[in-house]
C-alpha cells in the first residue's frame, strides 16, 4: 500500500512535448486507447452484468492489470484510492490526500498512480481503469490548454513508455456510475468515505502561505524554462503593458 499526503503540485504544464501536435500519444497509438461508456438504455443490473462479464473474461489472465478508482473530498481534505487487480497476486491499494484542491484534479491523480503501478509491471500487456468519471478520463488526452495538465502529462508519459514496451499493449477506461454499486468500486467508494486524516496543515493560512511560496517558485522556474526555450525566438513576441514593461507570468487566488 502506498500512502501520500499534502502536496502542492502546478496545475500547468504548457511547454510538455507531451502536448505537441504530431508528438502526443493520441497521434501514435490511437488504436491501443478505449473508452467504454455505460449505455444509458440499460438498466443497472445489465450495466452491472457487463462489468462481471469484463472482470471474468479478463481476470484470469497474469498480463492484465484491473484498476478500480474513486475519491471523496470532506472539509477540504481530499482523498483517493485505487485498487489494482492482478491474476494470483496481492491487491495493490494506492492511496492519497490533498487539501484545496477539486474533485478533477484529484480523480486524475487516483487514475495515474493506478497506471503508475500497472505499468511498472513487466508482463503486464493491458490496463484496465474502472471510473464512475469517465469525462476526467477524456481530459488525458486533451490537447487544448486546460487545469490540468500536469497530472495528464505525467500520465501520458507512463502510457507512452508503456505503449513503446510492446506494441500489443492496450490501456481500457470503463464507466461505472457509483449507484451501479458495482462490487469493485463499491469497495473502493466506501473506503475513501471512510477515511478520516488529520492534516498536517491544521490552519488554512499556513497551507496557503506554503502554496504561495511553491507558486513563486513554479513561476521562477517558468521564466527560466521560457528564455531558454528553442522556439522562443521564432514563434513568439514580448508582450508589453502600457508602461512599455514586459508582462510576466502571475496567477491569483484559485488557480494560474
Amino acid at each position: 500500500m502506498v500512502n501520500r499526503h499534502n502536496e502542492y503540485i502546478s496545475p500547468f504544464a504548457p511547454l510538455d512535448s507531451e502536448f505537441s501536435s504530431g508528438l502526443r500519444v493520441i497521434d501514435y497509438f490511437s488504436d491501443c486507447i478505449l473508452f467504454n461508456v455505460c449505455n444509458k438504455d440499460k438498466d443497472n443490473k445489465a450495466q452491472s452484468h457487463q462489468l462481471d462479464k469484463m472482470v471474468l473474461e479478463f481476470s484470469s489472465s497474469p498480463l492484465i492489470a484491473i484498476i478500480a478508482s474513486d475519491v471523496s473530498i470532506k472539509n477540504n481534505v481530499a482523498t483517493s484510492i485505487a485498487h489494482i487487480h492482478t491474476y494470483n497476486r496481492p491487491l495493490t491499494k494506492t492511496i492519497h490526500h490533498a487539501v484545496l484542491i477539486t474533485s478533477t484534479e484529484v480523480e486524475l491523480f487516483a487514475i495515474r498512480y493506478g497506471i503508475n503501478q500497472a505499468a511498472n509491471s513487466n508482463d503486464i500487456t493491458k490496463i484496465i481503469v474502472v471510473t464512475d468519471s469517465i469525462h476526467v478520463a477524456r481530459k488525458i488526452f486533451n490537447p487544448s490548454v486546460h487545469p490540468y495538465q500536469v497530472q495528464s502529462a505525467a500520465i501520458l508519459s507512463e502510457l507512452r513508455n508503456f505503449f513503446n514496451c510492446y506494441k500489443g499493449n492496450i490501456i481500457e477506461f470503463w464507466e461505472c456510475p457509483s449507484q451501479l454499486k458495482w462490487h469493485l468500486h463499491n469497495k473502493v467508494n466506501k473506503e475513501t468515505k471512510a477515511f478520516n486524516l488529520t492534516l498536517l496543515y491544521p490552519c488554512r493560512s499556513s497551507w496557503e502561505l506554503s502554496k504561495k511560496s511553491k507558486s513563486d517558485d513554479i513561476l521562477n522556474a517558468w521564466k527560466m524554462i521560457f528564455q531558454v526555450f528553442d522556439s522562443k525566438g521564432n514563434q513568439f513576441l514580448d508582450l508589453l503593458d502600457d508602461d512599455d514593461n514586459i508582462i510576466e507570468p502571475s496567477y491569483i487566488k484559485g488557480g494560474p
